[in-house]
């Protein structure tokens, strides 16, 4: 996937006082406590690739009792970390002006864990129990019945507590490429069988970068300046030296220790969450029409929405495919 790495060089700008007055204060609010998953952003701010363009970038996260989407929409806040495209394409049904400009993930990293020998491809998940949250059962498993043929009578709640997965392995279960897989080792003493749903079709993006039309209507300036400067930060934070933002990243989340990041780091390489599909064509942060009208139809015809919406007012292209001076092939 990757031949040729031409690692970009992150070069710390030391601002003087006078300097740092001119730079624009914005924030960002991402959809869950740091973690390595954030580890792009993070390096922007930690190298000072934001503040090349004028960006004084704070960096809000978010948590189970965070609604920084919320916060972005009443005009608190200006930039927020969207989670896949069913999110952008609610908000057009919604009436609500949000618009995702920059896509970090070219995979959602959703899975589906089962026990060793229990599952060799994704369709004999079929043959499981498979423990599925609220969330997920509304968006990405109705994709899968309408693709694959599961049903809903083998869904069982999944209530983010692993223990029932460990004991039972006739169970599948729900987990981000990132957590549960390293969890179960962990705790279980065992590696699972781990599937990807983006390699099973799922073709959404994810780790999207959202603003209001207003804010790209008003102030473009600030839009391409956090999304190239983004884009710089996730190519080095993966190929370059991220101790830098993920001292930024667990003085957040004290949580997320060393182990967990480079595990997480290790996962997204490993399987092209960044650095795959449209981001070898067009750079890092890439959207393409093609793609986000495949994924719209795909859970369209899924039912999981009942009306058409206007699909294209989810996303706009005019901050990406620009590679910002990086070559992923």
């Amino acid at each position: 996937m990757l031949k040729t790495i031409l690692l970009a060089s992150a070069s710390v700008v030391v601002a003087s006082s006078s300097m740092a007055m001119d730079h624009k204060k914005v924030s960002f609010g991402t959809n869950w406590v740091a973690q390595a998953e954030h580890g792009g952003f993070y390096q922007s701010v930690a190298d000072g690739t934001y503040a090349e363009c004028g960006l004084d970038v704070t960096i809000v996260p978010g948590g189970p009792q965070v609604n920084n989407r919320a916060l972005m929409m009443a005009g608190k806040m200006d930039f927020h970390m969207g989670g896949d495209l069913l999110q952008a394409f609610n908000s057009v049904k919604e009436g609500i002006p949000v618009v995702s400009v920059a896509a970090m993930f070219q995979k959602h990293p959703q899975v589906i864990l089962a026990h060793p020998g229990k599952a060799s491809s994704f369709e004999d998940l079929k043959n499981l129990t498979l423990l599925i949250g609220d969330n997920g059962f509304q968006s990405f498993y109705r994709w899968m019945v309408a693709e694959y043929g599961f049903t809903e009578e083998q869904r069982r709640p999944y209530t983010f507590n692993p223990a029932p997965f460990l004991a039972d392995e006739d169970l599948g279960m729900q987990g981000y490429l990132s957590s549960e897989p390293y969890l179960v080792q962990k705790e279980g003493g065992f590696t699972p069988e781990v599937f990807l749903i983006a390699d099973a079709g799922y073709s959404t993006y994810a780790t999207t970068i959202e603003a209001m039309a207003d804010t790209i209507a008003n102030d473009p300036e600030s839009v391409a300046c956090f999304v190239d400067g983004s884009i710089k930060g996730w190519y080095n934070y993966l190929y370059g030296d991220p101790s830098a933002a993920n001292a930024l990243i667990r003085k957040d989340n004290p949580q997320m220790t060393d182990d967990k990041i480079a595990y997480a780091i290790d996962r997204m390489l490993a399987v092209g969450i960044v650095d795959s599909g449209d981001a070898l064509d067009h750079g890092i942060g890439a959207m393409t029409a093609e793609k986000v009208e495949d994924f719209y139809n795909k859970v369209r015809s899924a039912g999981v929405f009942e009306d058409d919406i206007d699909w294209q007012k989810a996303f706009t292209t005019q901050f990406v495919n620009k590679r910002v001076g990086m070559d992923l092939k």
